[in-house]
């Protein structure tokens, strides 16, 4: 099955000890990837450590994970297999029959991404629904100043409330 992008930020799933905040900006190693068909599209899944996790330094590739944390990424396969579901919605299909790929597939997805996203803040490509206003791509059409940017930010609807969640990860 040959299947386009979903023209979305690439998405990361990070396998540390530390749960981070919603939002929060952090600076990971990949380990692997995971290619996930969402309704028809391409949606790569990033699998990766913050490099300032404790157990950094022993993760190094997808191999890593299965030896460090066997059934992890069993477990997150099935989750994201099935979360749409009670959505109505059928379950995600996976390339490579669900199987994961090394830090090196895994590096030049980020770096294909990386190239969409610079041409998409460029206007070298369709945008969609995406907005592509920032404050620091400066040859790109869609820069804007801080005060226009603080607008945006101001204008966007508060998250929702969440359950509060343990430093382990677990819900309270």
């Amino acid at each position: 099955m040959k299947c386009c992008g979903d023209n979305d930020p690439i998405d990361v799933c990070e396998i540390g000890s530390k749960v981070c905040s919603r939002g929060e900006v952090i600076q990971v190693k990949p380990l692997g990837v995971l290619a996930l068909i969402d309704e028809g599209e391409m949606d790569w899944k990033i699998i990766a450590i913050n490099i300032e996790d404790p157990e950094a330094d022993k993760f190094n590739d997808i191999d890593d994970v299965k030896k460090y944390k066997p059934g992890y990424l069993e477990a997150t396969v099935e989750w994201l297999k099935t979360y749409k579901v009670p959505d109505g919605k059928p379950e995600n299909q996976f390339g490579f029959n669900g199987q994961l790929k090394d830090q090196a597939f895994a590096i030049e997805i980020i770096k294909e991404t990386h190239e969409f996203w610079q041409n998409m803040v460029r206007k070298k490509t369709d945008c969609g629904d995406i907005v592509c206003k920032n404050v620091l791509v400066n040859d790109s059409p869609f820069c804007c100043g801080e005060e226009a940017a603080a607008a945006i930010v101001q204008a966007a609807p508060l998250p929702g409330k969440s359950d509060p969640v343990s430093p382990e990860g677990q819900c309270v």
